[in-house]
């Protein structure tokens, strides 16, 4: 434990000293990226203000100057636009809008003005109109009532945005706005601005330099786990800095899991080479297996042979000379041969199966529908024994397997069942879903398998009653068959005693899986 604990602390100082490498390039990255951006967002926003903010002003102070001569030509058709209830009023407008307004009737009586220098402003609103002063002007809107004009006064260097008209009740009204202040107004913001933008980088430059190391150094940390990864050094694990886990913090958890499995994989690796050495060990037990095999093979086919050859010498002497008699050994020697021959058959596909040159197709199908089609099948071989079968599925069952061997197994199934049915002489075929499995099982009635005999009924040409075995032509290889085909798709079979008959199952996948 001294030892691992040393070889952590030795790692953490290592990612320290790292982490002033990789993750400041990173950092610098970052820091860049976002720091540009802000000051790209400032500058622009810079460049907008200086380039409009004044159009927007005198923008709006047109719209404003428009509000109010609205306002004040409502109030002159109604004659409270000249009574002191409209004091208030008018002083507001005035206030609130930066406007200079006077109102002069026809003989040149000022009813109401916003400033205490009437006369002044009386001959500056006079010059306006009639151009007694050089003045530049540029017309912005014009109609029967009133003219909005923008005046540059070339002798005070200032400019104001104008409007004078006729009211309703025919009086003159002259509105004035000052642009100067506008001016002083986007130097001083963008001033501001300025100041705002230099200390905004500097803030966001420093926080993202924080917030950066906080991503960097988890990540620095995951590099030097998975280099001790590479040196199968599984010791390592990501520890998350915060209660609140985050992306990195779940690539950590990954990692550990990675990790984890990794080593688990190494472990089977080796497991499955001390196996591997067993199963080297086991050579000389297969050579058995070899020799009992052909043993086997010796003894099933002599009898079926000694026939053949005692059949056929009859037919050659001519022991039998009537056309009854010679049609019987032909019979008797061509029903050994197809006996001999389908036990051959079947002996190449169990041997391509237990070594695995059979293919395997795997597939989604029916497996109610490929049910009743090896019923439908064994229809007039159940007649002849009359043998009453019942599956009541009518439900679709889709699972994945190969179709072909599921049919061989279900042929198998009911073959022995037909051929072993005893008692009421009945079958019944069912099909359990359960899961992502469907269990299907074939009973008949009949004598239960001795319980000695169980577990050796899957093995080549084992029979429990030999001469009913015979009798049928079995050769003791399908359930062998069974076997190793329910083996190639991973998949359990079995066999179930009971009082009345013996059972025989098999699982499969569902299509849902």
């Amino acid at each position: 434990m001294k030892v691992n604990r040393h070889k952590i602390l030795i790692d953490k100082e290592k990612t320290k000293k790292e982490g002033k490498t990789y993750p400041g390039s990173l950092t610098r990255k970052i820091v860049t990226i976002i720091s540009c951006l802000v000051a790209g967002t400032l500058i622009l926003c810079w460049v907008l203000n200086t380039a409009f903010l004044e159009k927007y002003y005198v923008h709006n102070q047109q719209n404003t100057l428009l509000d109010g001569f609205e306002i004040m030509d409502a109030a002159s058709q109604t004659g409270a636009l000249y009574d002191s209830d409209f004091d208030v009023a008018f002083d507001n407008l005035c206030a609130n809008g930066n406007i200079t307004v006077m109102i002069i009737s026809s003989d040149r009586r000022i009813l109401r003005s916003s400033v205490n220098n009437t006369q002044k402003m009386l001959i500056e609103f006079m010059d306006i109109i009639f151009g007694e002063r050089q003045n530049e002007t540029t017309i912005l809107m014009q109609n029967e009532d009133y003219v909005i004009q923008r005046q540059r006064d070339t002798r005070l260097d200032s400019e104001y945005l104008v409007l004078y008209g006729a009211l309703s009740d025919g009086n003159l009204i002259l509105m004035r706005s000052a642009l100067e202040s506008i001016r002083e107004s986007v130097k001083i913001s963008n001033r501001f601005l300025g100041w705002v933008g230099v200390f905004s980088v500097i803030v966001s430059a420093v926080v993202i330099v924080l917030v950066s190391r906080e991503i960097t150094m988890p990540l620095l940390e995951l590099t030097n786990i998975s280099k001790r990864m590479t040196e199968l050094d599984f010791e390592a694990k990501y520890q998350p800095r915060t209660k609140r886990k985050n992306e990195i913090d779940e690539l950590g958890e990954h990692m550990n899991e990675l990790s984890r499995t990794l080593e688990r994989t190494i472990s089977e690796l080796k497991s499955a080479n001390n196996q591997l050495q067993i199963d080297i060990d086991k050579k000389t037990q297969i050579d058995e297996m070899r020799k009992e095999f052909l043993s086997n093979v010796s003894h099933e086919l002599k009898t079926p042979l000694a026939l053949i050859q005692g059949y056929a010498e009859g037919l050659k002497e001519c022991i039998n000379e009537d056309e009854q008699s010679r049609e019987f050994y032909c019979e008797v020697i061509m029903d050994e041969a197809d006996k001999m021959n389908r036990m051959v058959k079947k002996l190449l596909t169990l041997n391509q199966l237990e070594f695995g040159n059979e293919t395997i197709t795997m597939e989604r199908f029916d497996l109610t529908e490929l049910i009743r089609g090896v019923v439908n099948a064994s229809a007039i071989l159940l007649n002849q024994n009359k043998i009453t079968l019942t599956f009541s599925e009518n439900k679709p069952i889709f699972v994945w397997a190969d179709e072909f061997k599921v049919e061989e197994v279900v042929t198998n199934y009911l073959s022995n069942a037909i051929h072993h049915t005893d008692g009421e002489k009945k079958i019944d075929i069912s099909c359990v879903q359960a899961e992502d499995k469907v269990r299907v099982s074939v009973f008949n009635t009949g004598k239960p398998i001795p319980q000695e005999d169980i577990d050796n009924i899957w093995i080549k040409f084992y029979k429990v009653d030999k001469a009913r075995t015979r009798e049928y032509g079995g050769s003791g290889i399908g359930l062998s068959i069974v076997k190793a085909i329910m083996e190639s798709f991973h998949q359990q079979c079995g066999v179930i005693n009971y009082e009345n008959g013996v059972e025989f199952w098999f699982e499969l996948e569902t299509g849902n899986h």
